[in-house]
């Protein structure tokens, strides 16, 4: 099952430092050899950046690192527009850009905006269409179409992008219906728990235990297989990582105290790495070979995960090695 490379993802520097420490952030975490670096999308919870902007800013700063947002919010975004805005900075990056996107599940945010918290499977019907445009633009079709969500009378699919046949669509979710559309659309799935009005907590914890990861990614490859699809590559967050007693990720009450009191549950999930550099990169490598996942996010610390990610990323050419220290978080 295994696809035989590692692509890991670094999260998006933080602002609050002089625009030269950012974009020197953004370019440190290119040199250490991540494949792309991404940003989540909130309205909430003191969350800063807008997404796109940071997206197409950490283009623009670097040469070969990718950028994606992980993921939009499909409910704040056009899909129409969004497709044309993904094209037009994958033209101008020269084939950089990808796309994460899912139905929007942080009540929070809506009540921000003003916005219709709808049922899920509302906004997940509404992400399936939008998805159905999002494929049509990057294919270079004049798009007519009228669905239950959305209306379009003859856009025209301008730029197109230069990635061939497209940009990287990722689409994450934990339950059937949500990754039984990624299976149908998507390039990358994202294997998630089910996040509920709880975030995380227990219950998300659970759904990550490896028996529910190992049937998630079951459900992919059945689903895609079902419609003569390739099965998508497989991106996972490893949400405890402790690197030789340093904790890496921050602790999520609820959730880690969860993962912490049933060891045996989570002793082979990806969800908890944990040990020495050997170790943790003989249990990416075992994961990656059994369960095909290729995309992988280690947290924020990015200094602390160099040492591993130099090891395993297939973004560092041969010959080449970078400086790397373990530090605390």
């Amino acid at each position: 099952m295994s696809t035989g490379r590692f692509r890991f993802l670094a999260p998006m520097p933080r602002l609050g430092a002089p625009d030269q420490r950012w974009t020197a952030d953004v370019r440190r975490i290119e040199d250490l050899g991540f494949h792309a670096v991404v940003v989540s999308e909130h309205y909430t919870n003191g969350w800063v950046m807008d997404a796109l902007t940071a997206v197409n800013f950490a283009l623009a700063s670097t040469t070969h690192l990718r950028a994606m947002p992980l993921v939009l919010n499909n409910d704040v975004h056009h899909p129409a527009m969004l497709a044309k805005a993904i094209a037009t900075a994958d033209v101008l990056s020269a084939g950089r850009a990808a796309l994460g996107i899912g139905a929007g599940w942080l009540e929070g945010d809506y009540r921000a905006l003003g916005a219709s918290y709808d049922s899920a499977m509302t906004r997940v019907c509404r992400l399936e269409e939008a998805l159905q445009i999002i494929e049509a633009f990057f294919d270079g079709k004049q798009i007519i179409f009228t669905g239950s969500h959305y209306r379009l009378d003859e856009f025209e699919a301008l730029p197109r992008p230069v990635q061939a046949p497209r940009p990287p669509i990722l689409v994450g979710g934990g339950g059937t219906h949500m990754l039984t559309i990624a299976a149908r659309y998507a390039d990358i799935v994202g294997v998630h728990a089910r996040l509920g009005r709880g975030g995380f907590n227990e219950q998300a914890a659970e759904d990550l235990a490896r028996d529910s990861v190992t049937r998630k990614i079951r459900l992919v490859t059945t689903a895609a297989a079902r419609i003569g699809r390739p099965t998508p590559e497989f991106q996972f967050t490893c949400y405890d990582v402790n690197i030789a007693g340093v904790q890496v990720t921050p602790i999520l009450p609820g959730f880690t105290d969860y993962i912490a009191t049933h060891k045996d549950q989570f002793s082979d999930s990806p969800t908890s790495l944990r040990g020495d550099v050997e170790k943790c990169v003989a249990d990416l490598q075992r994961w990656q070979e059994e369960l095909g996942i290729s995309y992988w996010n280690l947290g924020g610390n990015i200094e602390a995960v160099a040492p591993i990610v130099a090891r395993l990323s297939t973004e560092l050419p041969d010959g080449v090695s970078v400086s790397v220290m373990l530090v605390s978080g």
